[in-house]
């Protein structure tokens, strides 16, 4: 598979990354814990497609210290048991945040109040935020067919 174009090679994609790199900067050094954002990553990039980020944010999870186990059940995270509640809470964000489209009246009351007992105001900002930009990314990647299976943990600095 081959990309459309070398998109992260373009200046002017160059430029729009520099931003969203910011955001994503910011979310990183954020207080949400390092599994809750790497697991969000990873369960937006399955549900839009992005091989490219899937890819990514196992490879970037592991080096962090995930088990196989919990990364092989993300997709299936309702099902199994080693997931936290508040990894669940934010699954479900994650969930409904990336399928707006789909789901009739948005992300729902039920699943920003549980969140909400899980995770302090600035966490929820981060995890909005994450989901947000994890979404932006996909979506670059995924109109772009970006190839996946070559990243490198750490390759983006």
């Amino acid at each position: 598979m081959e990309s459309r174009l070398n998109y992260f090679g373009h200046p002017l994609a160059g430029k729009v990354l520099k931003h969203i790199n910011s955001a994503a900067k910011v979310v990183s050094d954020s207080t949400l814990p390092t599994a809750v954002q790497e697991l969000v990553k990873i369960r937006a990039s399955q549900i839009n497609g992005c091989g490219f980020c899937t890819d990514m944010h196992t490879k970037d999870a592991t080096v962090a210290g995930e088990t196989p186990q919990r990364l092989n059940l993300v997709a299936a995270w309702r099902e199994a048991k080693v997931f936290t509640e508040a990894e669940r809470a934010a699954l479900e964000l994650a969930e409904q945040g990336t399928r707006i489209a789909d789901a009739a009246g948005g992300v729902t009351d039920e699943a920003w109040a549980n969140a909400a007992k899980h995770f302090d105001e600035e966490q929820l900002v981060s995890l909005l935020s994450l989901i947000a930009v994890i979404n932006a990314y996909n979506r670059v990647n995924v109109i772009n067919q970006q190839p996946a299976g070559d990243y490198q943990p750490g390759q983006f600095g």
